[in-house]
Formats: structure tokens, sequence, C-alpha cells
């Protein structure tokens, strides 16, 4: 998705100044949209810049691009888009669902532009994608249809007001244990635009608004999922189970803000993919998702007018786990992330980072098999952050004020998301040798 640049600025004005007459490419070294631009653009910006899509204008044809093409070099050469906010150097870089362009397919979209923007020959334009509907499911087009649609009681949002929270309980309808394979929470079209975070936790049947139990913490809970605005869904490891427990509720804490626009009876929902009747909590390994403690530090903080800060927070393994995803969270003030491990022999290792947080996009970072982290007992995983409340941060709206930790959006917070496969001595050792081997 592109960001529309301010009116004034270098980039809005190169792209209104552009012609829009076709530039003909006659020389096949030279770059051309139909031939080298217009894949990428299918591959990795079309699915927002598209009629329905969150993006602020269509990217589908050769004229969408020459109109906007100094704003997409920029934002494409400063790795602002696509949105996925992820260091390139540092860590674990095998991830699955990456939506960062490669080296070459960013140098590539520069020449094209420097070179003109020629269109090339019409008939290298490959078939146009067939793309979600908006409002659809994006993980249907992997998974079919949701094996199960669970859909939080209706809420309207005002046009103006502050932060409001919708806490509402939903009878799962699951009568028997089941292994999750895949979760998608789905705001509706209208709602995405002021629904800042949607947690989705299982209790048991007789919990309707217990305040513990929508944090997670309640007796008997299991956390389903996390949403947060950007976030398109979790999809669980082939060997591991997350639970979906029978006779259960789904308890909701929607953190919705206005913004100018009311919505009425706003309804978000949660697709559930299940694996099959033959995989059970018995058959495969159990993962969780959750904070791990690792709020920041003590679990309170503030950030003085035009002051930074730097927090940590820690939690120690006591058995051996594979980590399969890492999503950083945070507010305005949040500038960057870092997730290390801190090994039972005193090594040290950075397994993620993000130096660019952007507070519109909550990513999950999802390791690829071979390479999400083994972790032996006793381990233990550092979560640091860095905030800034100084006007050099673009997306600080006041550095006069102090700022503490809260869940309005204007407060902080520091969380990692982080969802954990629990394994024993063998299973790990079993996982060691695979990895060997390979």
């Amino acid at each position: 998705m592109l960001t529309a640049a301010r009116k004034g600025t270098p980039a809005a004005e190169a792209g209104r100044r552009a012609p829009l007459l076709p530039h003909r490419a006659t020389d096949s070294s030279r770059i051309s949209f139909t031939r080298d631009v217009a894949p990428v653009l299918q591959k990795n910006c079309q699915t927002c810049h598209s009629p329905g899509g969150i993006g602020p204008m269509p990217l589908l044809t050769y004229e969408h691009a020459r109109r906007h093409g100094p704003l997409i070099k920029q934002v494409v050469q400063a790795r602002e888009m696509p949105p996925y906010q992820y260091d390139t150097h540092i860590g674990i870089q095998k991830l699955k669902h990456d939506w960062r362009l490669s080296d070459q397919d960013i140098a590539m979209i520069l020449r094209w532009v420097d070179e003109g923007m020629p269109e090339g020959d019409p008939a290298d334009m490959p078939p146009a994608p067939k793309l979600p509907e908006a409002g659809q499911y994006q993980l249907a087009a992997q998974y079919g249809p949701p094996d199960l649609v669970i859909k939080a009681a209706k809420y309207t949002v005002p046009a103006v007001g502050q932060d409001r929270w919708w806490r509402p309980a939903v009878p799962s309808g699951l009568t028997t244990d089941r292994c999750i394979k895949a979760i998608e929470t789905k705001p509706t079209v209208a709602g995405r635009s002021v629904t800042h975070h949607a947690n989705s936790t299982f209790v048991p049947g007789n919990v309707t608004t217990e305040p513990d139990a929508v944090g997670g913490g309640g007796p008997g809970s299991v956390r389903l999922s996390e949403y947060a605005l950007g976030k398109i869904g979790e999809i669980v490891p082939a060997d591991a189970c997350r639970i979906a427990p029978a006779g259960s509720n789904v308890l909701f804490d929607i953190h919705y803000f206005p913004n100018g626009k009311a919505v009425v009876d706003d309804q978000l929902e949660v697709g559930i993919w299940f694996h099959g009747p033959e995989v059970t909590p018995q058959t495969r390994h159990r993962q969780t998702l959750g904070l791990y403690g690792l709020q920041s530090g003590s679990g309170d903080f503030e950030i003085e007018p035009r002051g930074t800060l730097v927090t940590q927070g820690m939690h120690r393994f006591n058995t051996p786990v594979r980590i399969d995803s890492w999503q950083p969270h945070g507010h305005l003030r949040l500038v960057a992330k870092r997730l290390e491990v801190l090994y039972p022999d005193g090594r040290r290792e950075t397994l993620s980072m993000v130096s660019n947080w952007n507070p519109g996009w909550h990513h999950s970072h999802v390791y690829a098999e071979d390479a999400a982290p083994l972790l032996p007992a006793g381990s233990v995983i550092i979560n640091t952050a860095w905030y800034d409340n100084t006007d050099k941060n673009i997306f600080n709206p006041d550095p006069d004020q102090w700022v503490g930790i809260g869940d309005r959006t204007t407060d902080e917070m520091s969380h990692a998301w982080i969802a954990v496969t629990q394994l024993d001595e063998a299973a790990y050792q079993r996982l060691l040798a695979q990895r060997a081997k390979k």
C-alpha cells in the first residue's frame, strides 16, 4: 500500500506534473512496465491498491503506475512500501509471508522511473490476477472458507470521542477439542479504520465479561488470537496445535478509536480453519500465543516531554521451546524493537529487529520452519524497545506531553506477541537433528 504524499511535497508535485503520454520502450535491455514492473505490482501491491482495497489509489494499469511513479520510487526506495517493518540485515531473515521487496526489485523500479517510466510492449502484460473482494477473508485463497466463524456482538462507534473498548462474550459452538490450522480476525470494511486492536480468548462457558479473562490470564482461558492494524492472520505450524476447547466462549477485547465518521453496528469476526479430526492435542506439540511478561520493565514507565526512553522485558523458559513468530507492538512514540535470546551457556543472539516502526502496521513475523529459533531449557528471551517523544518522530502527535504506559492510543505500550511451541527434551533433540541433516 502507498501512503499518499502530502500536498506540496516534492513527491506530490512530481507526481502531478508527470505527463501521462505513453512512453514505449524500443530497447529490450530497458526496463518496461509491462514486462518488468507489472508482475511486481501484481504480486506485492495490487491487493491493497485496487477498488475496495485500503490503498489510497489503484495501481492496476500502466496509467495508474505512471501517474504515481515518483511517489512509488520514493516509498519503495525508503522501504516504506510494501509496508513490512523488519530489518533486512539483522537477525533471522527466512520468514513466511514476507512482504519486503528484494534489492533487485527495488533497483528495477527505481531504474524504471529514472528512465522515464516506459510502458513497453502491451503484449508482454501478464494476465490480471484474481484479487480478493473487499471484506473477504484473505486466507480463504489458501484454505478456502473458514471452518468456523465467530462474530462479536455489534457495536456502534461514534464519529468523535475517546478510545473505547468493547468486550462481549460469544459461544464458540465447539463440542470437541480441535487443533487450529489458521486464524484471521476480520474487521468490517467500514470498521477497519477505527479498529485499533482486537484480542480474542477462549474462556470457560460460564465466563461472559470477567475482566481478568480479557487479558488472557483467567482460569481455564486459552488465547485464540490477537489482531492489530495491518495484521492479516496467523498460521500454526503443521506439527503444532493451538487448542480450541470444547464448550468454551470466545471473549473479545476490541479497542475502537473514533476517526471522524460514525460506524453503525460494526461487527468484527474471527475465522478459524481446523486440522482434520485425526489431528488432536495428543498428537501435536502445544502452541501458545502470549506476551510472556515482556511488557516494559516493571510494567510502568513515563517518557518526559521531548525525551527518549529504552525499556527491556525478559522471560525464562524452563523447558525447550520453538519460537514460531514475533509480533512487536507499540503506539505512537515507539520507534524500534528488538528480540534477543540469552542461552544458558551465556551466548546472546539477536533474533529479530525492527528499526523503522510504523504504528499503522502490526505484522506477525513468522519464521520459516528451518529458521524458527530452537531454544534449550533455561533460555531467556529479551524484548528491548526504544521510544522517541521528540519532534524528530514523525508519528508523534505532541512532543510536549508526558507519555505513560496505558491502553489508549495516545498512551504507550511495549508488547511482543510471541507464538511458542512447547517441546520436551526428546522433541527438541529430534528437531535439532533434523536441522543438522539439512
